[in-house]
């Protein structure tokens, strides 16, 4: 199966837990749909991304990064590499490369999606972002990257400004799952 196949196999399943969520899904399909490129950045209109929220062993943490271009505390997330063979190993790819935490669980998923302009491709382009959540392992110390500012922990109640209400929500899904709690659309 390819990343793409996998992408709509994925997106096709998975049941929005909110009614702008289920707009988003449909869109991001539609798009995979008419874009056989949609997995890569060379897609100009836009392409899929992975997100991953990395949360402490007991979920009352998550490592978010200080990202240099958005100026904003946001998860660990990324494009799609051609050697992805899904868009959870993307995401848990994205996650180990810019938290340099060994050992990430990534939880069912995904949990959330989010679209949001960018600039890949002058003047705008959009990142299609399916979301995911990790836990980290117990004692677990991050690394900076080079694409990140900082690196931090923060409490998923207590999520910095800047930042934005979709790594909030992401943090706090992600928690509700490694709890074992029900997220509204989901199992």
């Amino acid at each position: 199966m390819t990343l793409h196949a996998d992408a709509v196999a994925v997106l096709s399943s998975w049941s929005a837990p909110s009614a702008e969520e289920e707009a988003l899904r449909k869109e991001f399909l539609e798009h995979l749909r008419t874009h056989d490129d949609a997995m890569s950045r060379t897609c100009a209109p836009g392409h899929l991304t992975a997100t991953t929220a990395v949360l402490s062993h007991d979920g009352e943490f998550v490592l978010l990064t200080l990202h240099p271009k958005a100026g904003m505390w946001l998860p660990m997330g990324g494009h799609c590499e051609p050697e992805d063979a899904t868009l959870g190993a993307a995401a848990l790819r994205e996650a180990f490369e810019e938290s340099g935490i060994r050992g990430l669980r990534l939880l069912p998923g995904p949990l959330a999606l989010d679209r949001h302009k960018v600039w890949c491709h002058p003047p705008h382009s959009w990142h299609l972002d399916v979301e995911y959540g990790a836990v980290a392992p117990p004692g677990a110390e991050p690394m900076i990257s080079d694409e990140s500012l900082d690196l931090k922990w923060f409490p998923v109640d207590a999520v910095p400004e800047p930042s934005d209400d979709a790594t909030r929500r992401l943090a706090a899904r992600a928690r509700r799952v490694l709890r074992g709690e029900t997220v509204a659309g989901r199992g």
